[in-house]
């Protein structure tokens, strides 16, 4: 695994000059993108030499969060001398980077290792993560988890061309700028996609706020790729874990914008009332948002994590 990891980072590399697309703007995209690849690839490779924990801490930012019952400092929990967690594998299938390099995602397969109990079974389910850059370098901005049941395999690779249909969607830096509302502009997006929730279900919300090339991860389940699927495969999750008529709130507590300002994340946790529905539902978020053509943000990866 760790041979194969690393001649993938360097094909990926070595062949950038003749794999590169035509315009200037395409190039430097299709760089930043090669940088996030083999960023996310070292991570992978040191969390097999020196551990999750150790790995973690070279690589987490300043700001940095995960996600337990609700989003938690990210240094803090992994610079504690009481911290014990599991030892993760994980290779990705999907990158997306803005078009100013200092802002991306990574998404794929992991596996989680059970070292608590002998012979006791592995937990599988897909790594999603954010990157920022930070000094010069990319650093974890974020890291959710989306469990499912069963095997996943981790021989997957990413491919430049699973990323470009998004990039098609997305506004140029000069046409962000025009339209920008800053970050307002971003948090005032996510709260009004939670009241679309409430008011036209998932998947009509999701449809409408969606890009046309949304990943959708979702606890229990694959990826859902495509605005029909993934519109789709959310409506139904929410309708089983919610009453129809059961409003979800939408507590947005951070998150990021680009410098391009055509990219940005956000995160909180969405929830209801105990007593509004049958088990109550708790549930982490992490979107990641493009700015497309028309100047409308837009969800480009929708993740959710219950607790």
């Amino acid at each position: 695994m760790m041979m194969r990891s690393r001649q993938m980072v360097a094909i990926l590399l070595a062949g950038s000059a003749l794999l590169s697309p035509t315009t200037a703007q395409e190039r430097y995209q299709y760089q930043y993108w090669l940088e996030l690849a083999a960023a996310d690839q070292t991570y992978a490779d040191r969390a097999l030499e020196i551990g999750r924990t150790q790995a973690f801490l070279e690589f987490l930012g300043e700001g940095s969060v995960v996600f337990r019952d609700g989003p938690v400092d990210a240094l803090e929990i992994y610079s504690s001398t009481d911290f014990r967690g599991n030892d993760l594998t994980w290779e990705s299938h999907y990158i997306d980077v803005s078009r100013a390099g200092d802002l991306g995602l990574s998404a794929g397969p992991m596996t989680s290792i059970n070292t608590d109990i002998e012979d006791g079974p592995d937990v599988f389910g897909h790594l999603v993560s954010v990157w920022r850059k930070q000094e010069g370098a990319w650093k974890l901005a974020a890291d959710i988890f989306a469990f499912i049941p069963g095997f996943l395999s981790l021989e997957v690779e990413p491919n430049f061309q699973d990323t470009q249909p998004v990039i098609e969607e997305t506004a140029y830096p000069v046409m962000a700028e025009m339209g920008d509302g800053g970050m307002q502009s971003l948090i005032d997006a996510d709260n009004l996609f939670g009241r679309s929730i409430n008011i036209s279900g998932g998947e009509r919300a999701l449809l409408r706020y969606g890009m046309e090339n949304i990943r959708v991860y979702l606890p229990g389940m694959g990826p859902a790729i495509g605005a029909d699927v993934a519109s789709s495969v959310y409506g139904a999750y929410l309708d089983d874990v919610l009453e129809t008529t059961t409003p979800v709130n939408l507590n947005h507590i951070g998150g990021y914008l680009s410098e391009s300002k055509e990219m940005g994340f956000t995160y909180g946790v969405m929830s209801t009332n105990p007593e509004e529905a049958q088990s109550g539902f708790n549930s982490n978020y992490l979107r990641l948002w493009r700015q497309t053509l028309t100047n409308e943000w837009r969800i480009a990866v929708e993740v959710l994590n219950r607790f």
